[in-house]
């Protein structure tokens, strides 16, 4: 597959997330509302695919990789029906912390320059 269908089919599975959690799709207490899928990384063989997860509640990270982890079959099911490929790769969902990380690091930068 070329570099080019690769980072399509990554978009597409990343819009198709997340258009699931802004609809209320994923029906699970512990998803959070904030939540936002911010990459999607497929293998070569299109086999796999890691999903990188941000939310703004810190605490409630956790709970959400968790909860998609645990909605993952229910995903693959509906990309599956979207994508109409002949495979669909399986999900891994993971915690992306960047978003958090640059919130302390703007902290650090206004505790540093006398702005807070």
């Amino acid at each position: 597959m070329s570099e080019y269908s690769g980072k399509r089919l990554e978009n597409r599975i990343l819009e198709t997330i997340s258009t699931m959690i802004v609809n209320g799709m994923i029906k699970n207490p512990n998803l959070s509302r904030f939540t936002s899928i911010t990459e999607v990384d497929l293998s070569s063989d299109n086999a796999n695919a890691t999903v990188y997860v941000s939310c703004a509640d810190e605490r409630g990270l956790d709970k959400t990789v968790r909860a998609l982890n645990s909605a993952s079959g229910f995903i693959q099911t509906h990309i599956a029906k979207v994508l109409k490929t002949r495979n669909t790769p399986k999900l891994l969902f993971k915690a992306d912390n960047s978003f958090i990380e640059g919130e302390r690091l703007n902290n650090i930068i206004d505790e540093a320059m006398g702005r807070k």
